[in-house]
């Protein structure tokens, strides 16, 4: 392949895919810049230090105009990418649900300060996006949410996700919402099964989706939906709610009136499967309405999607992915340094600290917490 006279100028696709290593190839280079790729998501295996990561969200962002996306999953707990050397480690979610039985105003403000934190130290690194907080309530069964969860109470959950993402907007990150309608009902891990939740819409309608239903969801800039399935609750035949249109362009856009990014929860998932091979799971995923598609830890299945093509996006997909609800990010978080000097970053790291004191022991084994940990193959 001809190599490219970077940067590119081109509007973003609809794909988002990892990178293997802690620095570029060639091949990722030439693979960035192609027009249906529109984002990167960031995991353990490229992150060593904090000069580092700074050089590759650095390198991946000269590659094009607009900037590709940057994410991660950064959510605290045992799912946070990166934990030393300019990061804070952060507590689980569901100890700020511990700390409201105690202290809900604390447990507010912190919610509020570990968003603050979470964010500002990805945006000094040049990351736009976390796909944080978990809206599933904490049902105590979900092996694939656990501790991700803030509480099992709808109201609970929507109030400290609108603090903790109030903190993220502060540093000039958006916050992307899962798993729609909700996750944590199941036990079955969607990385690794084909979940089904039973229940009726209405059980879903007054539970795992009041959160969504209580001003947070404008405050988002995405949702991701989940790879469950809820027979019960859709009309006609149901699968995974990433794959429906019934779920997504019937409510979360038109009933709840979402206007953000839809990003697919990552395609080659478990509970993906059931919709066909990778080019047809993609299909399958637009259809439905995700505007962005995750292709995760598999650069061959990459190559072989776009050997094959991709589904031509719509003028309202291309649009969202234009203006991506990102803020605009402040002057104190050029670099780690500046960041370390802000004082409101000091006392909310004090915060954090006081809330990672009072975690809980937690021996759960999370798929979650180790996905993109090691180099992919392909």
């Amino acid at each position: 392949m001809t190599p490219h006279a970077f940067p590119v100028s081109l509007p973003r696709g609809a794909l988002m895919v990892d990178v293997a290593g802690l620095t570029l190839t060639d091949e990722e280079r030439n693979r960035l810049c192609d027009p249906r790729i529109g984002g990167v998501i960031l995991f353990a295996r490229n992150y060593t230090d904090s000069a580092q990561l700074r050089a590759l969200t650095g390198e991946i962002r000269a590659l094009r105009a607009p900037a590709l996306i940057i994410a991660v999953d950064h959510e605290g707990g045992r799912v946070q990418r990166f934990r030393k050397d300019g990061f804070t480690r952060l507590p689980a979610m569901r100890t700020l649900g511990s700390l409201w039985a105690r202290d809900e105003a604390e447990a507010l403000a912190t919610a509020r300060a570990i968003g603050f934190v979470l964010a500002a130290e990805l945006v000094a690194h040049g990351i736009d996006l976390s796909f944080t907080p978990v809206l599933d309530l904490d049902y105590g069964r979900s092996r694939a949410i656990g501790s991700r969860a803030f509480h099992r109470v709808p109201a609970v959950v929507a109030s400290l996700a609108l603090s903790l993402v109030a903190g993220m907007r502060e540093a000039g990150m958006g916050a992307v919402g899962k798993h729609f309608p909700g996750h944590g009902y199941v036990e079955a891990d969607s990385h690794h099964d084909i979940p089904v939740d039973e229940r009726t819409f209405d059980q879903l309608w007054n539970e795992d989706m009041a959160p969504y239903r209580d001003g947070l969801l404008q405050q988002l800039a995405g949702v991701m939906p989940a790879h469950v399935i809820y027979p019960h609750a859709e009309p006609g035949q149901a699968g995974p709610a990433g794959f429906s249109s019934f779920w997504l362009k019937e409510v979360l856009r038109k009933r709840l009136g979402f206007e953000g990014i839809i990003f697919s929860d990552d395609l080659n998932m478990a509970g993906a499967l059931v919709a066909g091979d990778v080019v047809e799971r993609v299909a399958a995923a637009a259809r439905a309405g995700c505007d962005m598609w995750l292709v995760c830890n598999r650069p061959d299945l990459v190559a072989e999607l776009l050997s094959r093509g991709t589904p031509e996006i719509d003028p309202s997909t291309r649009a969202r992915l234009a203006a991506p609800g990102i803020p605009e990010p402040r002057p104190w978080l050029a670099d780690p340094l500046a960041l370390a000097q802000h004082p409101p970053y000091a006392q909310s790291c004090e915060k954090v600290l006081a809330a990672l004191a009072t975690e809980s022991a937690d021996d759960s084994v999370m798929t979650a917490a180790v996905i993109g940990d090691a180099r992919p193959n392909g």
